[in-house]
């Protein structure tokens, strides 16, 4: 008998997969962190800029501050738009756009003589920072199915910390020059980075990246508007404005409370350095606030996201009551407020991660950024705290209402938000993989 030939064409041969080129996913991350602590200052490196401002142009600090507002608000309700862009047309291009309109936006302020000029750069400027956080939170989630923790928390890091790089050299341009040449200079320089690292973002092809993880994850990927139809996801977008509510309350309030404490310049000494209790609180909080996010990141990889949420959402609730009990005291308002900080600044890696388990890889980014919107949703909050401080005489009640948010955020976590995750994911199998009804015989 004949065998046939190996090279007979009639004869159908299995066709190689293309493997994708290698790509290092750690180097992708580094690249993601690296962008963040550019555009970190945009955020946590306005208030140097404040007093200037006002002595240089006699403008009502209040007006001022609305700037801030426009750039909180712009950076954070279009990242879901942002994010679409990215699952669509790749990382690269909008951290381009991002990287450029950053830097134009502190070129604008660096000009602006009047509060138009400084409004529509703070637009620009939050336009461009939602775009670089939204890309690099989004990809370091498709790159990372097995560590979205880690990788999440680690990536916000560099927006929660980042700024304490430039803190000493902002300052002293700001005095030895203007603070218009630290808007162009730095404007400039955080611009044309993260320009220059956007040419290197590439978005995982299949087979890149491990799909074992210790917690439960979905078995498809949802589009957003699939998302925002289930009731999992109002959960925890719910969750988020509680959580971010208190925390984002300290972040605007700090200094009123110590100073209504009579606290704020006290000398504190703590680990062999003095400074006044307001000024130290301030420095420990920022270190903490980027330390916990990849902290309580990894420890989600490995107890899971809900486990974690309880324990970190508890220890927040429980350090805001303290405070309100024991914050009158100058070590204790410096210790409970790095507490405090500590135990909030983890809803930035909890949440995406958690997203992205839940929902998938594919659209991540546009996911995640739907979900981050409930941070802005929560600022609108911030400014009751004023009038509730007013009308009853004291801080007091803003504390038991920030602690009980808290509290209960811990407890949904655990009940609510725990059983509905297991469920879902369990459910939520792949529609090509569905078994399909039997032959008619």
């Amino acid at each position: 008998m004949t065998q046939p030939s190996t090279t007979d064409p009639s004869i159908a041969h299995p066709v190689a997969t293309p493997v994708p080129p290698p790509t290092n996913r750690w180097l992708q991350l580094i690249f993601g962190i690296v962008c963040m602590c550019m555009i970190a200052n945009m955020q946590y490196g306005w208030t140097f800029f404040v007093n200037p401002i006002q002595e240089r142009h006699g403008w009502d600090r209040a007006a001022i501050q609305v700037a801030f507002t426009l750039f909180v608000v712009t950076e954070t309700w279009l990242v879901p738009i942002e994010g679409w862009f990215v699952d669509k047309y790749g990382p690269r291009v909008v951290t381009l756009a991002g990287g450029l309109m950053c830097g134009l936006a502190w070129v604008v302020n660096a000009y602006a003589d009047s509060l138009t000029l400084l409004y529509l750069g703070a637009i620009i400027g939050g336009t461009g920072a939602g775009a670089v956080y939204g890309t690099c939170v989004g990809n370091s989630l498709k790159w990372f199915p097995d560590r979205r923790g880690l990788a999440a928390g680690l990536t916000a890091m560099g927006f929660g910390a980042g700024s304490a790089l430039t803190v000493v050299p902002i300052q002293a341009v700001i005095h030895h020059y203007s603070y218009e040449s630290a808007f162009l200079w730095f404007g400039l320089g955080q611009g044309l980075v993260v320009m220059l690292i956007a040419l290197f973002l590439v978005a995982p092809k299949k087979g890149q990246v491990p799909e074992i993880a210790r917690v439960s994850q979905s078995k498809r990927d949802f589009t957003p508007g699939e998302m925002v139809r289930t009731p999992i996801f109002w959960v925890m977008y719910a969750m988020f404005v509680m959580m971010a509510a208190g925390g984002l309350m300290a972040t605007a309030q700090l200094g009123p409370i110590a100073k209504d404490f009579h606290i704020a310049d006290v000398p504190v000494s703590l680990f062999g350095i003095t400074l006044p209790a307001l000024t130290f609180a301030a420095t420990i909080d920022r270190v903490l606030n980027g330390v916990t996010r990849p902290l309580f990141g990894w420890i989600s990889d490995h107890i899971g996201r809900e486990n974690t949420m309880f324990l970190s959402f508890g220890i927040e609730g429980v350090g805001i009551y303290l405070l309100s009990q024991f914050g009158h005291d100058p070590i204790m308002f410096v210790i409970l407020t790095g507490l405090v900080f500590f135990a909030w600044g983890e809803i930035y890696s909890l949440f995406p991660a958690t997203c992205g388990d839940t929902f998938g890889s594919k659209y991540a980014a546009t996911n995640a950024g739907l979900l981050y919107t409930a941070k802005g949703t929560a600022a609108l909050i911030v400014p009751y705290t004023s009038i509730l401080t007013t009308m009853t005489g004291s801080w007091h009640a803003v504390f038991l209402a920030a602690a009980a948010l808290n509290i209960i955020a811990a407890f949904m976590a655990l009940f609510v938000l725990k059983p509905m995750r297991h469920a879902y994911t369990r459910a939520a199998a792949p529609l090509e993989t569905k078994p399909k009804p039997a032959a008619a015989h």
